[in-house]
């Protein structure tokens, strides 16, 4: 039996693209990694991230935000930054993980209308879902 890869999805606050992206490759991926997320530092999940991630079938209700720091001492395959902050102050990890980043606009700091905001998430949620459809093919 094969044992599960382990990932880490970073971003600074672990609100937003970091949940939702912890969230989708759970939800895509089976049994195949286990799945974490963190930030460079511990807020708060925000609820337009768990509506939208609702709307496609995923809850992420349960989720809560966690620091970086919790996980300094586990070994990763792979820890995939989200945002250019946890890109730039991610430290390094034990074993053999493999960085891996893509930038993705932050949800939270969308401005408008009520919609408006909700169609930033839901934008940011289909361009990450696409990379990690890309990256569980590849792996």
């Amino acid at each position: 039996m094969n044992q599960k890869q382990r990932v880490l999805i970073l971003c600074t606050g672990n609100s937003a693209r970091s949940q939702m992206a912890e969230g989708l490759l759970h939800h895509m991926s089976g049994d195949r990694f286990e799945v974490e997320s963190a930030g460079t530092i511990a807020t708060f999940v925000r609820p337009q991230a768990i509506a939208i991630m609702s709307e496609i079938g995923i809850d992420i209700s349960e989720h809560r935000s966690k620091s970086l720091d919790e996980f300094l001492d586990t070994p990763f395959d792979y820890v995939i930054t989200v945002c250019d902050n946890a890109n730039e102050t991610c430290p390094m990890f034990p074993g053999p993980a493999k960085r891996i980043h893509w930038s993705f606009d932050d949800p939270a700091a969308m401005q408008g209308s009520d919609e408006q905001v909700m169609d930033g998430f839901r934008r940011v949620r289909n361009e990450i879902r696409s990379k990690l459809t890309q990256f569980v093919k590849s792996n």
